[in-house]
């Protein structure tokens, strides 16, 4: 999202957006790369106090040198880390919330501890949590800007992506790019898919490096269980990758039957921008995205629900191209940069939602 903010700053002209960050790695070198202007100050680790104090001093510095109009913390644990500082210094100070909130977490309460002026929620559904913690803030909505990203040559894309993946052109090809989280639904994904054993004729890619040991564990067991139902040879585990685009654009139907509600979902304008049909959970951000001109919602946790709709869509190439078509038309009611960027700028500006 925020690269996107950098890489579309001349769409919203009288907002001009810097960046502060703690840790180096690809973000800062992607900002950087994009024009985006960005401050550092040092790393930051809760269970050594001296860094927070350090980092904090720092800021404090930078703060003295620079003029802000208004401070925006991407989550509670910026917002607790760099809250003070920002409050006595900038005459604005914003939470941007990107998942719901929960009374429960210690960060959160910590965060709190620092007074907002507007909170700024993702979907409606993250705009429903607010209240839990911050009765009386006034709450905005702006979806995350998602581009419109097509690879060149897509039909060369098309065929040597498929060759890549051992893929026929023929095949209707069912995506699931996300992480390795058991609540994005790969489970539920892969029971539909050991229902749909009997029919010809599709193949499934799942796109998404597991990180931490419980994802690791997972996704051996997804494996396994792909064996068991008789499908493995059917399902390509793809690992992380950088090249979604590609996927997309040489996938039929994006598939992510979400267990438990999506905050947003950017995956899902993705796929709409790129015309293919997305089926996912009624539930959550997933629910404001997709509708019946360009979807199939299921209920959470159906198994059933997901492989009917998923043998639907691949035995019917007329329904594929008729919700794909409409997909990019929506993505830009969702998703627009330049009417969301335009949307932040207003929020930051006077908070008016």
């Amino acid at each position: 999202m925020l690269m996107t903010l950098v890489r579309n700053r001349d769409r919203c002209p009288g907002m001009d957006s810097e960046f502060l960050l703690c840790f180096p790695g690809r973000f800062e070198d992607e900002l950087r790369a994009a024009g985006g202007r960005v401050h550092r100050v040092p790393e930051v680790r809760i269970r050594h106090p001296w860094t927070v104090l350090k980092a904090r001093r720092e800021l404090d510095r930078i703060l003295t040198r620079e003029e802000f109009d208004v401070a925006v913390a991407h989550g509670n644990w910026q917002q607790a880390m760099f809250g003070p500082g920002v409050r006595r210094r900038i005459p604005r100070f914003v939470h941007f919330l990107h998942n719901p909130l929960e009374p429960g977490s210690w960060l959160a309460l910590w965060a709190r501890r620092t007074p907002v002026d507007l909170l700024v929620a993702n979907s409606r559904f993250v705009a429903a949590s607010a209240d839990r913690l911050y009765p009386g803030v006034p709450v905005g909505i702006c979806h995350c800007p998602v581009e419109a990203v097509q690879p060149t040559g897509a039909g060369t894309v098309r065929r040597d992506t498929r060759v890549e993946l051992r893929t026929a052109e023929d095949d209707v090809v069912i995506l699931q790019a996300s992480r390795m989280e058991e609540w994005k639904g790969l489970r539920v994904h892969v029971e539909a898919l050991g229902r749909l054993r009997d029919l010809p004729g599709w193949v499934a890619w799942i796109a998404g490096g597991a990180q931490l040991d419980r994802e690791r564990q997972f996704l051996q067991e997804m494996q396994e269980r792909a064996l068991a139902l008789g499908i493995a040879d059917r399902i390509r585990f793809l690992g992380q990758r950088r090249d979604v685009d590609r996927l997309f654009a040489s996938a039929d139907i994006h598939c992510q039957p979400n267990t438990g509600p999506e905050p947003f979902g950017i995956a899902f304008v993705e796929a709409l921008h790129a015309g293919r049909p997305v089926v996912t959970s009624n539930c959550g951000g997933g629910a404001e995205i997709v509708d019946a001109s360009c979807g199939i919602l299921t209920p959470p946790g159906d198994v059933e629900a997901v492989a009917a709709a998923l043998r639907r869509l691949v035995t019917d190439p007329t329904l594929r191209r008729s919700l794909g078509q409409r997909g990019p038309s929506r993505a830009t009611e969702v998703s627009d940069p330049e009417r969301q960027l335009r949307i932040l700028h207003r929020l930051l500006s006077c908070g008016d939602s």
